[in-house]
């Protein structure tokens, strides 16, 4: 077995049946999280929609907000004010174009204003149990130092990874990556010491030091 197909099944002993941190009823709700999850903790996240989808669950309850008002809602996820505005321009795109329903495939959800290509992965793959990567900041720190694909774009990463992960895997590698970059190989000091990635990583004890 060669080394990344090594480090896929680590991966997934490790992490298997690993499930998404944000909280959400539905796609419309994720679509949200999502948007809000940028440089931002899921936790914190998970704090405010707790909030927020109290009264504001579907695109039409969101736009009875001004922007000013949702941004108070969301200040502390940072990046209030885009946030705002994106979460108010796909919830206006999903109101006018598709009768008030998040779209349930790709193309039509990159079409939404505000919503780009790791967003509409995300909620593509676990909303709607479709097969894509998307490639967030752990995703992205992770193949990278493993080299299980190589990239300076998220871009050139996911198209790397779809061509090492079984078409059948990719929404659940993506999960993998992502908690093992929260667990283990963290941004600054990763814990080689007890990854058990390290035999097949070519990064291990190298970043961090």
């Amino acid at each position: 077995m060669d080394r990344k197909s090594e480090i896929l099944r680590e991966l997934e002993r490790l992490y298997f049946g690993a499930k998404p941190a944000l909280q959400f009823k539905t796609p419309y709700e994720l679509l949200v999280a999502v948007i809000l999850s940028a440089q931002c903790t899921d936790e914190r996240v998970n704090k405010v929609t707790e909030v927020l989808f109290r009264t504001h669950n579907t695109p039409e309850k969101m736009l009875m907000l001004s922007q000013e008002e949702l941004e108070k809602y969301i200040f502390s996820c940072g990046f209030y004010r885009n946030k705002a505005a994106h979460i108010l321009s796909a919830s206006q795109d999903i109101v006018q174009k598709f009768g008030g329903q998040v779209p349930d495939n790709l193309e039509e959800m990159q079409s939404l204003a505000g919503v780009g290509r790791k967003t509409a992965n995300v909620v593509y793959a676990v909303a709607f149990g479709g097969d894509a990567i998307a490639v967030d900041t752990h995703v992205f720190r992770v193949a990278n130092r493993t080299q299980l694909a190589v990239g300076n774009t998220p871009e050139k990463v996911e198209t790397g990874l779809m061509q090492v992960i079984p078409k059948e895997k990719w929404s659940q590698a993506h999960h993998w990556l992502i908690w093992h970059g929260r667990k283990v190989c963290h941004s600054q000091k990763p814990d080689c010491a007890h990854c058990t990635l390290a035999p097949w990583c070519p990064s291990a004890f190298q970043t961090g030091k």
